[in-house]
């Protein structure tokens, strides 16, 4: 039985930038808008 070669583990920090990027971009952005939204409601 023949092993396989092994390779070596493709370097996914590029993916997981762009993934958290992603998310993170526009959930930042919801909670600024909340925030300021918010602040407008209490104050007038």
């Amino acid at each position: 039985m023949t092993t396989p070669p092994s390779t070596p583990p493709r370097d996914r920090r590029p993916l997981t930038v762009f993934a958290w990027l992603w998310v993170g971009l526009p959930l930042g952005y919801g909670l600024y808008e909340l925030v300021h939204k918010v602040t407008q409601l209490f104050r007038g």
